[in-house]
């Protein structure tokens, strides 16, 4: 079961999408269960009555689904929290000790966008950079969890993620300035579904990244530092998380940051994917303006 949402920025409709076998696919509507994919959704047994509904054979069909956009598979969360670091071989070609304990910076809920929209790339950039991520999508609040099995519980399913970041905003000077190259408008693109955390192992999954068409990533979420459950818990514990959250896991080894590749450039294709949570693909261009 994969939940997505379909049509126009700002005009998203909730959709259920399920394998029809052969290679095709089925889209539902959900209007008649919810008007959003939303923290009140996902709290309040929304998936589960997703489940029932397409049990019973009482979904409509939306005819026409596959030449709708695709949106965000969650309405724009309320904090989108991301985790830097969390893979042993990243941390290293970011010249950097593995951590001790998993490094938090928050992005606006606004940087969230849909998997195929274009990539802006920052007026001033010369180092715009790609990252493929596993996310965590909350469906309860979680405040000062007592253990990582309440923490699991917590989770409602994940996504595929680009936390598109810009180095030299992001790494000068000794302290650095993760805000400001995390923060980005659009640099957060999500989906194109999500899947229930019930239907996925969310630490066994393989994930990628392309640019133009050349393989730049490609490793395991079982090689995370710190996994799922584990960041919920310890995201708990410094502020609260309300369903509908998003909690970036972190990206693997592979990125323009190590040396080994260019960065971004106007024009480029940027493709990145997480096994059973499908792949995005971004066309990047340049934003006007900029100081």
């Amino acid at each position: 079961m994969k939940i997505m949402r379909l049509g126009d920025a700002g005009k998203e409709q909730p959709v259920v999408m399920v394998d029809a076998g052969g290679g095709s696919r089925q889209y539902f509507s959900l209007l008649s269960l919810a008007g959003e994919v939303d923290g009140g959704f996902l709290a309040g047994g929304g998936i589960g009555r997703v489940r029932e509904a397409l049990a019973a054979g009482i979904l409509p069909v939306l005819e026409g689904a596959e030449g709708l956009r695709v949106g965000s598979p969650v309405v724009r969360p309320g904090s989108v929290v991301g985790i830097g670091m969390n893979y042993a071989a990243h941390a290293a070609e970011s010249g950097s000790a593995p951590p001790e304990v998993p490094v938090m910076f928050l992005k606006p809920g606004n940087t969230v966008t849909g998997p195929y929209d274009p990539a802006a790339v920052p007026p001033r950039s010369t180092r715009f950079d790609w990252e493929v991520e596993l996310a965590i999508v909350i469906g309860r609040e979680a405040s000062y969890l007592p253990d990582t099995v309440t923490a699991k519980a917590c989770i409602a399913g994940y996504v595929t993620a680009n936390d598109f970041s810009e180095r030299e905003y992001q790494l000068p000077g000794a302290a650095g300035q993760w805000t400001k190259g995390k923060t980005l408008p659009g640099s957060t693109p999500l989906g194109p579904w999500l899947v229930p955390a019930e239907d996925i192992d969310g630490g066994n999954l393989a994930l990628r990244s392309w640019v133009n068409g050349e393989l730049r990533q490609d490793s395991k979420t079982s090689e995370l530092i710190f996994d799922a459950p584990t960041l919920v818990h310890h995201c708990s514990q410094y502020m609260l998380l309300e369903p509908g959250d998003v909690i970036l896991t972190g990206t693997p080894e592979g990125v323009a940051l190590s040396g080994r590749f260019p960065y971004l450039q106007p024009g480029d294709v940027v493709e990145v994917e997480v096994d059973g949570l499908g792949r995005q693909r971004q066309e990047l261009y340049r934003a006007g303006g900029g100081a």
